[in-house]
């Protein structure tokens, strides 16, 4: 367990991979709801 473990959190951020136990960070998108706000603040 640890750094050469695949399945490990140490092993994922070692081999640069990701996976269930180290999931990408998702880019939430602005919705149309919250674009139409912005732009009658302004």
């Amino acid at each position: 367990m640890g750094r050469g473990d695949k399945k490990s959190r140490r092993g994922k951020i070692a081999n640069r991979s990701f996976g269930a136990r180290r999931p990408r960070k998702i880019k939430r998108r602005p919705t149309v709801e919250e674009k139409i706000d912005i732009k009658k603040k302004k």
